[in-house]
């Protein structure tokens, strides 16, 4: 990422993305990836990927939504699952979408599951 900020994003968006027989997707992703100022981007990441809040989530307290999808190759559905079991007043939605992005790759179905929660 340091090394080729663009490189990295337009290998990373697409695996992200999932949703490989609709390529506009990633490319939706990749544009905005390669959009974004390295230097933000990087500090993103490095709180994404090098934190650990997993003491928390028994802490909270309110009803919370966790939107799962299919073959999500950041958080697959042991991820959802271990949210739910974790956090006291938890839904956890399993998604028809698949990929990391519901809310790119199928908005409808994203809006519908929050509809429906706060309904």
């Amino acid at each position: 990422m340091d090394a080729n900020y663009l490189g990295w994003s337009s290998q990373l968006a697409p695996a992200i993305m999932g949703n490989a027989e609709r390529p506009e997707l990633a490319k939706f992703l990749t544009n905005s990836f390669c959009s974004t100022n390295p230097d933000n981007a990087r500090e993103f990441a490095k709180v994404t990927f090098l934190s650990d809040s997993r003491q928390e989530l028994p802490r909270l307290k309110v009803p919370s939504l966790t939107l799962q999808c299919r073959d999500d190759i950041i958080a697959p559905l042991s991820i959802g699952t271990y949210i739910k079991s974790n956090i006291p007043y938890n839904t956890l939605r399993i998604m028809k979408a698949s990929g990391h992005c519901p809310h790119i790759s199928e908005p409808y179905e994203a809006m519908k599951a929050i509809h429906s929660f706060l309904n």
